[in-house]
């Protein structure tokens, strides 16, 4: 009986050995171009087929040229007719997901339309995805599906597909070969995910994620306390030290926060930024010895304001991103209005690129500020992304940033006096020196107004001028008057008699829930030595308790 088994299994395997061997194989290769040209350095696609299954790769990807991630995809037909997409990430680790309708959903209108590809009969159909129109043409005649990529697997043999008329990925050599190479198959290792969770961790498997903050709280209180996180002014500043890997030249970085009201009501001036630590004395020793240690700027009204200019020992507080809480986002939801569907969050996103140099292969200190008296005040989530860039070619020097001044008084709650040094022509002049001889210089500056009545600088427009060595280099009067856009961040802004709400008004240079984006102001070239920076603006006079202040961060950028 052990015989007759064993012999069964025999004849068994060696009747499927038999049957895959018996298998058509084929390999096609495709080129990819736009607007008739193609890339130097392309990557050509590579699809192997037989009647039972069909593989979507590359050239580099069978070389073992391609870094991750990347993605394959497979079609099991026999029986079955599913989708399997397979992704490599960074890690190192294959993932999987498997769709047995993809497929069949697929839906495409004939044409009549024929021509010739490689000696091959094609039919040639149409479809639309998101609103690109596609054309697929493919044969019958080899007698096996496939295609460059997920669309039209059902139909034939795609030989060539074009995309709005000027992205066309085209077969150019159609061969029988003895196997399908052993790294496209299965091995088993795969871990299975829904698509959905497959495409997430595809998608952060492209950049590097350096998590600061998770749902931390701002709010005037001392109540909460961290290991990891500093906390001053009450609580309203949080701080935390973290390491950035190198950028590249090439590389893309952006600054994101999430933010929602968890009581506080209103409005507030918000900022995430770094503590340089380049000089004897950084802002952080004034946020943990008293604001009082730091150097004073004085203009001349009696009032010392501290931590806010450059000086031979000190540096200030570089703003990543400038930004206004909306009127009570999440907490006051209930506030229901008829036709307002009230947003649940607001994301705050920004490109910061251009500070690369400051943040490159370094430890930070990386703090958010939200200026509010409510001990239950508003939670932030925040990141930094670093994405790699689109070109390939030579890497060159990050650009060089030296933060000259910064008056948004972070440490508000802390004692910091606000920016009110505009009500004298002398306004906020400060000194910095150059060791070599800067090219491409560029003051990245940032300006919002605020006083918050009627004939206050927030709803007043006010021209800026800046002044380099004495000379006048550019002047222009922030102001935004597309507020009303963000109605729906603002569920408990008041509303008036006008029909208006608060967070409709116009305002100097900001809204409520929205980031206020640095202006780059072109300063040719300086050479090494001392230079001076003016900013010079018409602040209003105070009514009663009433007052005007300016937010104004400068940041030199510049080549050598």
């Amino acid at each position: 009986m052990m015989k007759k088994n064993v012999l069964l299994f025999s004849v068994v395997c060696l009747s499927i050995s038999s049957y895959a061997q018996s298998l058509t194989n084929y390999l096609v290769h495709y080129n990819q171009s736009f607007n008739g040209k193609t890339s130097a350095n392309a990557n050509a696609v590579l699809v192997y087929t037989n009647a039972e299954n069909t593989y979507v790769s590359s050239e580099k990807d069978i070389k073992g040229e391609l870094l991750p991630p990347y993605e394959r995809l497979l079609v099991e037909r026999a029986g079955r007719n599913v989708l399997l997409k397979i992704a490599k990430l960074k890690n190192g680790s294959l993932i999987l997901t498997r769709d047995s309708t993809a497929l069949v959903r697929q839906q495409f209108i004939p044409t009549l339309e024929t021509k010739v590809i490689l000696g091959y009969p094609c039919k040639k159909v149409e479809t639309s995805i998101n609103s690109n129109k596609i054309e697929l043409w493919y044969t019958d005649k080899l007698g096996v599906k496939g295609a460059p990529g997920e669309l039209g697997q059902n139909l034939g043999l795609v030989l060539e597909v074009v995309r709005n008329g000027n992205t066309r990925t085209y077969a150019t050599r159609v061969e029988r070969v003895k196997s399908i190479p052993e790294q496209l198959k299965l091995r088993g290792s795969e871990k299975n995910y829904d698509e959905l969770s497959y495409k997430d961790l595809i998608w952060k498997s492209r950049f590097t994620r350096i998590p600061v903050f998770h749902k931390e709280r701002i709010r005037f209180s001392d109540e909460v306390k961290s290991d990891s996180i500093l906390r001053f002014a009450n609580g309203t500043v949080i701080v935390k030290k973290v390491r950035v890997p190198q950028i590249k030249s090439s590389d893309n970085v952006f600054v994101q926060l999430v933010e929602q009201s968890k009581g506080d009501a209103y409005d507030r001036t918000g900022s995430v930024f770094i503590i340089p630590d380049n000089q004897t004395q950084s802002f952080l020793d004034g946020m943990k010895n008293g604001m009082a240690t730091l150097p004073k700027y004085e203009n001349g009204n009696g009032k010392a304001y501290r931590g806010v200019v450059r000086s031979h020992s000190f540096e200030p507080i570089v703003e990543l991103m400038r930004f206004f809480t909306p009127f009570g986002i999440k907490q006051f939801n209930h506030l229901q209005l008829k036709d307002k569907a009230w947003q649940d969050s607001v994301l705050y996103r920004q490109d910061i690129t251009e500070l690369a140099g400051m943040l490159s292969d370094r430890d930070i200190y990386i703090g958010t500020f939200i200026g509010n008296y409510d001990k239950n005040g508003h939670e932030v989530s925040l990141e930094l992304t670093i994405h790699p860039g689109f070109d390939g070619g030579a890497e060159s020097p990050l650009r060089k940033a030296m933060s000259l001044f910064t008056t948004t008084n972070v440490m508000e709650m802390g004692g910091q006096e606000y920016g009110s040094m505009f009500d004298r022509d002398k306004g906020l002049t400060m000194s910095f020196h150059l060791d070599q001889d800067a090219k491409n210089v560029q003051l990245r500056y940032i300006t919002t107004g605020h006083g918050g009545w009627g004939n206050g600088d927030e709803f007043v427009p006010k021209e800026n001028r800046i002044f380099l060595d004495g000379t006048l280099q550019f002047k222009y009067t922030p102001w935004r008057n597309d507020c009303g856009s963000y109605r729906l961040f603002n569920p408990a802004s008041g509303n008036f008699v006008t029909g208006l709400s608060s967070s409709d008004l116009s305002r100097s240079n900001w809204c409520p829930g929205t980031v206020t984006p640095p202006i780059y102001i072109d300063l040719g070239e300086l050479k090494a030595g001392d230079h001076s920076i003016q900013v010079q603006i018409p602040q209003g006079a105070p009514e009663g308790t009433s007052f005007s202040s300016w937010n104004v961060t400068g940041t030199l950028l510049y080549d050598n």
